[in-house]
């Protein structure tokens, strides 16, 4: 199989070379079902000169082939990037995700696998990711609980024939906003007879910058938008596995209400634990601390854009 490496990106110039450097140091043995790979490098409109810097360190990234558009959000990009993809299997990871070597080889390997046991090719891979915010060395944490995700088909890490997604229809570009248009195709995908096969082994290190108050408007932001995408999901996909997966159900209101006391516990509120914690050295944990006000307003973004969508169907 001929793999195309499928990577959006926007302004994210220094994890990107960090992503593009264990890329270009795949291990593939000569007993691999990966014959050989592209990466496929889509920039969403970058400002922070990700594309005159690609253009420059050309010869020190054979594999990389680098398409441009202007900004328009993920799902367009990935579309761009199957569309140019010359690989019969397309893998997805995001340019914030740093490789280990032999990643190509054991997504390859667990295809070839599935594809002998089932008969068939209608199925994909999801390799393990693991979130770190240690820039240095992000292939040195270590996997946590809260790494877990029961994601059926997440962008993230993700291996599958190329004619699969368009016989799905890509992903759907009304996802413009934060959030969902992965696990979206997914949903069409499932609908196809695919199936999912994990693949622990073609582990991905996934780094953010470490949690600080200054990124807390953001990260609120994205929570709303998340739920007014969860509602175009949901719109799209009618169904009580959607509505848990957004958190659109009466259990996830009274849940994040009663963790955050309707609101109480707050980006405000919470400042003072969150900066102690911060300052002991514990930023993972102020963050895990943060999901309860930013869960809850996800639940809030999730309903008031249910409530527009109905006041506009009626």
């Amino acid at each position: 199989m001929f793999v195309s490496v499928v990577i959006p990106t926007y302004n994210r110039k220094p994890i990107l070379e960090k992503c593009l450097r264990a890329m270009e140091q795949q291990v593939l043995p000569a007993e691999s079902p990966v014959e050989g790979y592209e990466i496929v490098i889509v920039d969403d409109g970058s400002t922070d000169g990700t594309v005159a810097w690609l253009q420059e360190k050309a010869a020190e990234f054979p594999h990389v082939r680098l398409f441009e558009q202007d900004h328009k959000g993920p799902a367009i990009a990935r579309n761009f990037g199957v569309t140019e993809a010359k690989g019969d299997t397309i893998i997805f990871i995001d340019s914030d995700l740093v490789v280990l070597p032999d990643f190509l080889h054991h997504h390859g390997t667990a295809l070839k696998k599935a594809y002998e046991e089932k008969g068939s090719d209608r199925v994909f891979t999801y390799g393990r990711v693991v979130n770190t915010c240690n820039f240095e060395e992000p292939t040195s944490e270590p996997f946590k609980v809260t790494d877990y995700s029961q994601a059926f088909f997440a962008t993230g890490n993700v291996a599958i024939a190329k004619h699969w997604l368009e016989a799905a229809g890509l992903f759907d570009t009304q996802f413009q906003l934060y959030g969902w248009e992965d696990l979206e195709l997914g949903v069409r995908l499932k609908k196809l007879g695919l199936s999912l096969v994990k693949v622990p082994e073609a582990v991905g290190y996934h780094w953010h910058p470490p949690f600080s108050l200054d990124q807390v408007p953001r990260l609120i932001e994205q929570e709303m938008q998340r739920g007014r995408m969860g509602v175009l999901f949901y719109q799209k996909h009618p169904t009580w596995d959607v509505r848990m997966m957004i958190q659109m159900t009466w259990l996830h209101r009274v849940l994040w209400g009663m963790l955050s006391l309707g609101g109480r516990l707050n980006e405000k509120t919470l400042a003072p634990l969150l900066q102690w914690l911060i300052d002991s050295g514990r930023p993972q944990l102020a963050l895990e601390v943060a999901r309860v006000f930013l869960n809850w307003y996800n639940v809030q973004g999730v309903y008031a854009a249910y409530a527009e969508m109905e006041r506009q169907g009626a």
